[in-house]
């Protein structure tokens, strides 16, 4: 393939015919498949021909299938509005993403690198408190946090570990990978990493063997085994199970499927009681101990007699037995705190004072408008800046300047005067893009992605992770709660 630039920055594939006759790379964003010269790096070429040479129809009747098996496993996404919820299909394109192993083995080791700070964090905050005593983050930022759990405290857990599952968005750009966030309460989204790579690598069996690509199928053994080593007493059979807030959940598809494959059972806060300090589970047989809760509760949810009164998703003295020490939550309470949008500005500063190493994955340049300077910064350059409430996700609560109007930037403006420390701001990322199926052929839209870092005994991480995709022409915002759909993501050997 030969793709020439058009003196512009953006060039243009010249083909008779084909998937990318009419692809452009655009200098201004890293694109996965072609080089800025247009051609196909090494480790796409196989890919880049195989797709080149299958007919239209061919390659769209594959789309459709891939679509099909995601109804036909009822894999669905809540999307909520003023009015009502609606159940849809999660959008998959079916061409994947490949990356170099070189390059996921660099992924890895700061991934694994920036957890073990987290942890090491958490520990810290709900016990002595170094990290700020020692003027590293501001004591404030901390105990104002609203994810901040002061009943945490003086908590001692197995091997220090207070967040088990972590789900951590990366994007790229010209200058490499870089860390948006980390997810560390509830993170969601691996069961479509699964479901992806189930229907992609179905449709391109023989493309999938030829690369050897790598496996993430082992995952629900994985997080089974992390889930057994978190069990706070000798066991040989230890009692897991998945805690959900029910069908109404905009994630309950995941924890059916996960439950499924770590082959334990999925309970609602009213199938668990606590006795004696310690929690059960009813069965048709009567009453089993329970040693490990991978809850996908919200914190303020799980224990009515510890947080939120009214709460009818938890355990009523769960929290009890929690401190107690006679059942492992994965992930603990009061972990939001670690994932503020604030404090995560500031994790490149403790992985230097906990670990003493640099950073091996960088963060975006992030500015906290509660500081005088970055407020006044941020309010002179909205038009060019991505604002963020501190202590929302998915997407919501979020101005996205370039593409607002002046009137939503005025309005969002008097938001951030309001409360300052309630907002950060980022630079408009230039995301990179790899192609995507469309009825014209192959398009460029934006990625990024969120693999899964597990922490129990060791660190570990399948290698994939669920690559998000913006499928609206020149958008930038891949959430599925907001517009976004999903590709596999393939680690190759170049």
């Amino acid at each position: 393939m030969n793709i020439a630039s058009n003196g512009d920055g953006r060039n243009n594939a010249e083909l008779a015919t084909g998937l990318f006759d009419d692809y452009s790379v655009n200098h201004q964003f890293f694109d996965e498949m072609f080089s800025s010269e247009g051609k196909p790096y090494p480790h796409c070429e196989l890919l880049c021909r195989s797709l080149d040479s299958m007919p239209p129809d061919s390659l769209l009747k594959m789309q459709s299938q891939v679509e099909q098996s995601f109804l036909r496993d009822g894999i669905t996404f809540s999307v909520s509005s003023e009015n009502n919820t609606l159940e849809r299909i999660i959008p998959i394109d079916c061409l994947p993403r490949l990356i170099k192993l070189q390059d996921w083995n660099h992924i890895d080791s700061g991934l694994k690198q920036r957890l073990k700070a987290l942890n090491l964090f958490l520990s810290d905050i709900y016990n002595e408190s170094k990290i700020l005593k020692d003027g590293i983050i501001p004591v404030d930022m901390i105990y104002g946090c609203s994810q901040y759990r002061p009943e945490m405290r003086g908590i001692s857990l197995p091997q220090g570990v207070h967040v088990s599952i972590c789900g951590t968005d990366l994007v790229r750009d010209n200058d490499g990978f870089k860390v948006l966030e980390d997810n560390l309460r509830v993170p969601s989204g691996v069961s479509y990493m699964l479901a992806n790579r189930k229907a992609v690598k179905s449709n391109f069996r023989q493309l999938f063997r030829q690369y050897s690509v790598q496996s993430i199928e082992h995952y629900g053994a994985l997080l089974r085994q992390t889930l057994n080593e978190l069990v706070p007493h000798n066991t040989d059979n230890p009692c897991v199970v998945v805690l959900t807030p029910g069908v109404y959940n905009s994630a309950f598809y995941e924890h059916v499927f996960l439950a499924r494959e770590m082959g334990i059972e999925i309970v609602q806060g009213q199938d668990l009681l606590v006795h004696n300090g310690f929690v059960y589970m009813r069965t048709t047989s009567g009453l089993k101990r329970v040693d490990v809760i991978y809850r996908r509760v919200d914190d303020i949810y799980i224990d009515p007699l510890t947080f939120m009164p009214d709460s009818q998703l938890g355990v009523p003295g769960l929290f009890h037995a929690f401190r107690l020490g006679n059942v492992a939550i994965a992930n603990a309470p009061g972990t939001g705190v670690a994932d503020d949008k604030s404090v995560y500005s500031y994790v490149p500063d403790m992985i230097r004072y906990y670990l003493a190493e640099e950073p091996i994955l960088p963060n975006v340049e992030t500015y906290l408008c509660r500081n005088p300077e970055d407020l006044e910064y941020t309010l002179d350059n909205l038009d060019k800046l991505v604002v963020k409430m501190v202590g929302e996700s998915g997407g919501y609560g979020m101005l996205v300047g370039p593409h607002a109007t002046p009137e939503a930037r005025d309005e969002y403006a008097q938001q951030i005067r309001k409360d300052p420390a309630n907002f950060i701001a980022q630079p408009t990322l230039d995301l990179s893009r790899m192609p995507c199926l469309t009825p014209d052929g192959a398009a460029p839209r934006h990625v990024d992605l969120r693999p899964f870092i597990l922490q129990s005994r060791e660190i570990n991480i399948v290698p994939g992770g669920f690559c998000r995709v913006a499928l609206t022409e020149g958008s930038l915002v891949v959430n599925s709660s907001q517009g976004g759909g999903g590709k596999d993501f393939w680690v190759v050997a170049e």
